[in-house]
């Protein structure tokens, strides 16, 4: 019986052959990540690398900040250009 199942990967197997959270993502990393992922360029290498060692919460509230800073920005643009035209 144990020759059968030697060699096939079984679900505990592979939680420790495969590295869970092992390091975490650094703040430049993350921050670069939402900037990107706002702006949609992404890369496919990068968004993998959030997904296994990136923790959800930090990217809500990284992405959190990112969107009132874009929101306070073209806020801040546009009423820039108004009282110029005025």
């Amino acid at each position: 019986m144990s020759d059968q199942t030697e060699g096939q990967p079984t679900p505990a197997g592979d939680a420790e052959t495969k590295p869970h959270h092992t390091s975490r993502l650094g703040l430049w990393q993350v921050i670069s990540s939402v900037f990107a992922a706002g702006l949609g360029v992404q890369s496919s290498r990068n968004r993998e690398r959030d997904f296994t060692q990136g923790r959800f919460g930090v990217f809500i509230l990284a992405g959190a900040i990112f969107t009132l800073l874009f929101i306070a920005l073209v806020v801040g643009i546009v009423q820039m250009v108004v009282n110029s035209a005025a």
